[in-house]
């Protein structure tokens, strides 16, 4: 299928992504060496025009934040958070230091906030328990998005990550669903950190030694189709096929979750109306079966490009995680 100008999750007009990374050696045997990913809905309050959305737990070996309520109301009002998995109440407080600034009624004035955070565990190339993320770094990441190019592999939340036994990441891809004179993109962006050499369809290994954990992998799914947030679930699930494209058997300790949202249209936070009209996509219509495609062909890419786009890491106790190139 057609690719959008820039391959990225920002060919969604309106959808931003911003990164912050740590890299420092500590000692011998200490290195800081994770992030934080951003990534914005829309261009507006987020909070006051919300977005539709919904998630897909693959395998729930997980520690993020705000899916419930994202299953419970079907929306998502802040930005969507990465980084790994101690980090995530500092990235949570960050974010909800950002938010309570640009909106003061919150908590006062009208309802609390529901923030989302995603994770992975970095702690084979990452001094994970030196929890050297602040709550200034997801503000960072936030106040550095951008549209455009999305910058890709060892940055932000993906600065520690290993995906197939190599340096993994962030990746990102979108395609263009297309009937008649019609157009929507589906963007994806993934936080990389699963899977066994052995299992990756597009290179013929061996299976690697690296005693590390069974790994997870965030997928974030953004499209300006106006699709409901039971059409988004649908949306999420096709993202799993994409995955599994890459040669995953989703282990049992990998955390393997999909989030996806469109900016189609908003939802306001203002229920001063009774009723609330907007316009949706068709199940039926074969506009749908693109979307699909899209939704699956893009995931696919993402994951390979968040190999790609990796390069060659050191880590606490002198680890080293190659890049695909060098394997």
């Amino acid at each position: 299928m057609k690719k959008g100008k820039f391959n990225a999750i920002t060919d969604v007009a309106g959808v931003k992504v911003g990164h912050v990374t740590l890299y420092e050696k500590l000692n011998e045997e200490d290195t800081i060496c994770t992030g934080v990913t951003a990534i914005l809905p829309h261009d507006g309050n987020i909070f006051e025009q919300k977005v539709p959305a919904a998630s897909f737990i693959l395998n729930g070996f997980g520690k993020t934040v705000g899916l419930v309520q994202v299953e419970e109301l079907g929306v998502i009002e802040s930005p969507i958070m990465l980084t790994n998995t101690f980090s995530v109440p500092a990235v949570l407080q960050g974010t909800l230091e950002y938010m309570l600034k640009e909106n003061p009624a919150i908590g006062d004035a009208t309802s609390s906030l529901n923030i989302v955070v995603g994770e992975c565990n970095d702690s084979y190339l990452n001094s994970m328990r030196l929890m050297a993320i602040k709550p200034d770094h997801a503000i960072e990441a936030i106040l550095n998005v951008k549209s455009g190019p999305v910058e890709q592999g060892a940055v932000g939340a993906g600065k520690g990550m290993i995906c197939y036994g190599v340096k993994g990441g962030i990746g990102s891809a979108s395609r263009i669903a297309e009937y008649e004179d019609v157009q929507y993109t589906v963007g994806v962006l993934a936080l990389t950190n699963f899977g066994r050499k052995d299992e990756l369809k597009i290179k013929n290994w061996e299976k690697d030694n690296l005693e590390k954990p069974d790994g997870s992998v965030i997928i974030v799914v953004a499209t300006d189709a106006p699709l409901s947030d039971r059409q988004l679930k649908r949306i999420a699930k096709r993202a799993a096929i994409g995955l599994g494209r890459t040669g995953t058997t989703v282990s049992n300790g990998s955390g393997d979750i999909i989030i996806a949202f469109s900016n189609g249209y908003t939802i306001p936070h203002d229920a001063s109306e009774m009723t609330d009209t907007r316009t949706l996509l068709h199940d039926h219509h074969p506009m749908m079966n693109e979307i699909f495609a899209a939704t699956v062909e893009a995931t696919e890419e993402a994951i390979y490009q968040s190999l790609y786009h990796a390069e060659t890491t050191v880590g606490r106790k002198g680890r080293v995680v190659k890049s695909i190139h060098e394997e």
